[in-house]
């Protein structure tokens, strides 16, 4: 299928004059148990419009786990039964777009209250542009930790440029009580 949108010439400039980055060491990503962590798929999240297959990851453990645990806080109830999986990955990137801050992000048209909402359309704007211009990831602020996130676009890495070095079973209910404002 051929992508006919027109995308924002404006953004298509500011984002061409990053040259990009390489990113190697470790990255954080949770899964539900038995699913591929290193599997792909088009979120629709923050950074992808849905069109290409991305890998949402933390630098940070507890990044990782901030972002999962806030969209399992939105549902009625806290899903009781899921089992989530807490993976380490090694990858290797060579051309990847760093946003560093919310400064310059706000370059490029989100401001700070927009992108700690889920109004995610300038960020998708951003992240198609940046997959259409072959960057091969998004290094940006966590909108729900501090620290930052790495958003890979995974037919642009190689084979060996991204490996599990290891996994643990995540305890919501023991992560969220080491987190009260009152300990």
């Amino acid at each position: 299928m051929v992508d006919r949108r027109a995308r924002d010439l404006e953004l298509l400039d500011s984002l061409d004059r990053h040259q990009g980055v390489a990113f190697r060491g470790e990255v954080w990503r949770i899964v539900r148990a038995g699913r591929d962590v290193l599997q792909g798929y088009p979120a629709g999240a923050r950074w992808d419009p849905g069109r290409f297959d991305v890998l949402y990851t933390a630098l940070e453990r507890d990044g990782a786990l901030a972002e999962i645990h806030f969209h399992l806080t939105r549902q009625p109830v806290f899903p009781s039964k899921l089992q989530s999986v807490l993976h380490r990955l090694s990858v290797s990137t060579r051309r990847t777009l760093k946003l560093a801050d919310l400064g310059a992000i706000a370059e490029l048209g989100v401001s700070a209250d927009a992108y700690q909402s889920l109004d995610y359309a300038a960020t998708q704007a951003i992240g198609d542009a940046a997959y259409f211009l072959g960057f091969d990831g998004i290094l940006a602020p966590s909108a729900r930790w501090p620290c930052q996130n790495l958003i890979l676009f995974t037919d642009r890495l190689g084979p060996g440029d991204l490996e599990v070095v290891d996994g643990e079973p995540v305890d919501w209910a023991a992560w969220r009580a080491a987190r009260r404002p009152d300990r």
